[in-house]
């Protein structure tokens, strides 16, 4: 008997690499994304992607789009107040877990387990102590196409934004940069790969800075993601 799985959703290289293993376990059904957005922007929460383009992604993976509204900035409390919303409707409906696609970070993966435990789900952590250079290395090999959408200046320079999610990044990264960004020197949008039924498209926009700090990437959808 499968178990469904809800899979905690960014849209970034991270979230699809665990996408592709829940898909690759016979004991599991992936059943819906559940995203995050800011509510000021209507934007993927910390990527800074449209939601329309949340959507065609979603679409394109062949999966439900559940959506979290988020204030921001946005405390621990209202966000577990929040995502428990998005989240009680999809376990009154059969989903048993949710899965996560955290590396590393010890405290925010006790933070999520504390959570579901409240809400009587099972956290899954597909990922979870793989080397993250391999895991970087495993994502552009296995075709997946990604963007560089947003970068923290205070660790990696705005003049990686925008750039192709590929050998030639991960070969110019400076040293001390996670080659996941799993620190959150960078974020990512997955546009195309296996798992995807097609491409989604886009063109880019015009660059944002926010809190002197982080740098943007507009992503605009084309028709077609629309």
């Amino acid at each position: 008997m499968t178990r469904r799985v809800a899979l905690a959703w960014s849209g970034g290289k991270d979230s699809l690499l665990t996408l592709e293993r829940l898909r690759g376990n016979p004991e599991l059904a992936v059943s819906a994304l559940v995203t995050t957005f800011a509510e000021p922007w209507g934007r993927i929460s910390m990527h800074g992607v449209r939601e329309t383009l949340a959507e065609a992604q979603a679409e394109a993976l062949g999966l439900p789009l559940i959506k979290a509204w988020l204030p921001w900035p946005c405390d621990n409390e209202t966000y577990r107040r929040r995502f428990a919303d998005a989240l009680v409707p999809l376990r009154e409906t059969g989903t048993q877990a949710v899965a996560f696609g955290d590396l590393f970070l010890g405290d925010v993966r006790a933070f999520r387990e504390a959570q579901m435990q409240a809400l009587g789900l099972d956290p899954l952590f597909p990922l979870w102590g793989e080397t993250t250079a391999g895991l970087a290395r495993s994502f552009v090999d296995g075709g997946h196409r990604a963007i560089v959408v947003t970068v923290d200046a205070e660790q990696l320079s705005p003049e990686y934004l925008g750039r192709e999610y590929d050998r030639a990044f991960l070969d110019e990264l400076p040293a001390g940069v996670d080659p996941s960004g799993e620190n959150g020197e960078f974020h990512t949008f997955v546009h195309a790969g296996p798992g995807f039924r097609r491409a989604v498209d886009f063109r880019t926009g015009r660059r944002e800075i926010r809190d002197d700090r982080f740098h943007f990437l507009d992503l605009i959808p084309l028709p077609e993601s629309q």
